[in-house]
C-alpha cells in the first residue's frame, strides 16, 4: 500500500529474523556457480537511518537489532550482525542493501517500489551501482515480466507490508504464477506471524505448493503491547540445500534467545 513506510519499523524484531535469514540465503546464492538476476517486489528505501525521525518515532529497533547488539547475540546471528555493525546506526541495511553487499559483480538486480518517497530514497541509496535498476512500478506484475538470461539464476524476494488481508490474497494468487514463470527460480517470501494465527492457513498453502524451507520464530508479547505481530518467518522455494541448516539455526536461536532477552514475559 502507498501509505506504508518501513522507516517507522526498521530494525525491529521482524526485521531481525527476516534480514538474518536473507543474509544467509544470499551469501550461499552469491557463492554459487551461476550469475544471478535478483529481483525485489517491495524494496522500500533500501537502507535506514536508525537515528532519524521515522525510526525514533517508531522506536522498534530498540527491541530488535539494538537489543541484539547490546547483548551477547546467538552465534547464528553474528554474520548478519557483522554487516549491520560495519555500517553503523545511520545505515541499517534493508534487503536491497544486503543484496548489493552480498551478490557478486556479475549479478543483475531490479528493485521495485511504488511509494513515491520510498522510491526516491531507494534510487538515492543504490548510488552508482551499475548492477542495479530501480523501477517505480507494481512489483508483482513487473517481476513476472522479467526473465533470467541463459545461465543466470533467477532469485526473487517478496516482502509486502501485510497491512490488510488483501496482501495475503494477492501473494496467494501470485506465488504459483511465479513458480511456474521461473521453473528453476529461487523464490523467497517474508511472512509475518500474527497473534490471531491468520497466517497459519496461508503458510500451509505455501508449504503445499512445493517443497520449501520455512524458518520462523515467535517472540514473547508484553500484555500491554497492542501490536498484532508476534513473529516472523521466511519461506524459501528452491533455495540452496546447503542454506537450510543455517536458516533453521537462525530461527531456532532466536526462538530460544528472545524469552531471556525479554525477561521471560508470558506470551
Amino acid at each position: 500500500m502507498l501509505s506504508y513506510q518501513h522507516g517507522y519499523h526498521a530494525g525491529n524484531r521482524a526485521d531481525v529474523l527476516k534480514h538474518a535469514v536473507l543474509h544467509a540465503l544470499l551469501t550461499e546464492i552469491g557463492a554459487g556457480p551461476k550469475p544471478v538476476l535478483y529481483v525485489e517486489t517491495h524494496s522500500g528505501r533500501g537502507r535506514y537511518d536508525l537515528t532519524g525521525e521515522q525510526a525514533r518515532k517508531g522506536g522498534e529497533a530498540v527491541t530488535g537489532v539494538q537489543l541484539l547488539q547490546a547483548a551477547k547475540a546467538p552465534k547464528a546471528m553474528r554474520p548478519w550482525l557483522a554487516e549491520v555493525d560495519r555500517r553503523g546506526k545511520t545505515d541499517y541495511p534493508g534487503s536491497p542493501a544486503l543484496a548489493q553487499a552480498l551478490l557478486p559483480p556479475s549479478a543483475r538486480m531490479v528493485f521495485f517500489e511504488k511509494h513515491p518517497a520510498e522510491f526516491a530514497a531507494l534510487a538515492k541509496s543504490v548510488g552508482a551501482d551499475e548492477r542495479v535498476q530501480v523501477k517505480q512500478a507494481d512489483g508483482y506484475s513487473g517481476a513476472l515480466k522479467l526473465s533470467p538470461r541463459a545461465g543466470e539464476q533467477m532469485v526473487c524476494f517478496v516482502d509486502p507490508s501485510y497491512e490488510t488481508t488483501r496482501d495475503i490474497d494477492a501473494l496467494a494468487l501470485w506465488t504459483p504464477r511465479a513458480l511456474k514463470r521461473w521453473p528453476q527460480g529461487i523464490l523467497i517470501l517474508w511472512l509475518p506471524l500474527f497473534r490471531d494465527g491468520r497466517e497459519a492457513e496461508f503458510g500451509e498453502y505455501l508449504g503445499g505448493l512445493e517443497e520449501c524451507i520455512i524458518a520462523g520464530a515467535r517472540w514473547p508479547i508484553d500484555p500491554e503491547d497492542e501490536s498484532a505481530l508476534e513473529g516472523s518467518a521466511i519461506v524459501a522455494f528452491r533455495a540452496p540445500p546447503a542454506a537450510a541448516d543455517t536458516c533453521h539455526a537462525i530461527a531456532a536461536s532466536l526462538q530460544s534467545w528472545w524469552p531471556a532477552a525479554f525477561g521471560n514475559r508470558a506470551t
